[in-house]
């Protein structure tokens, strides 16, 4: 292995893993069992009138944001055979305040900079997916996440970047 390949850039962990501990509120509740999918670790993540939570989509809007679904492997559960996602039905734990993983699909993170969450697909930015979370904005396609900020510019290889949540929006 040349020398030059050793020590220039790690990984910023996996979404949904926590970034800092010292500051972290997390939640547990059910994933809305009429769901027809729940939110993968790292994805942002509503808060339903009856209690639940559901993956961030086209319906969500800043009201309903209640966090980030971290990557808390349960010993009775086996998220291997989901791919990291968490089933409906089943109990998910949600970041509400504190720093964690994340994916930035389109954009480059500044840190301090505002975060964006798409809730409409388009075209001309393949990258921007329905849920994901950006760091610039594309007009009403995306909404801002003011609670949150990126905590670093950094993202690696793998498009993760951390995410800080500020305050807590939903309780």
């Amino acid at each position: 292995m040349p020398i030059g390949t050793i020590g220039i850039s790690m990984n910023y962990g996996y979404p949904g893993s926590f970034a800092r501990n010292g500051d972290c509120i997390i939640m547990n509740r059910m994933v809305k069992k009429t769901d027809t999918v729940g939110p993968s670790f790292g994805d942002p993540v509503v808060l339903n009138t009856d209690n639940t939570y559901s993956k961030f989509g086209a319906a969500g809007t800043f009201a309903l944001f209640a966090g980030i679904a971290i990557r808390e492997a349960k010993q009775a559960s086996t998220y291997a055979a989901t791919g990291g996602v968490y089933e409906p039905g089943t109990p998910c734990d949600v970041l509400q305040r504190g720093n964690i993983s994340v994916v930035c699909n389109v954009g480059t993170p500044i840190a301090g900079g505002a975060v964006y969450v798409r809730i409409t697909a388009n075209g001309a930015i393949p990258a921007g997916i329905v849920g994901g979370l950006e760091a610039a904005a594309d007009g009403a396609n995306t909404i801002a996440l003011t609670n949150c900020e990126w905590a670093t510019g950094l993202k690696d290889a793998n498009g993760v970047t951390e995410l800080c949540i500020k305050n807590r929006n939903k309780a």
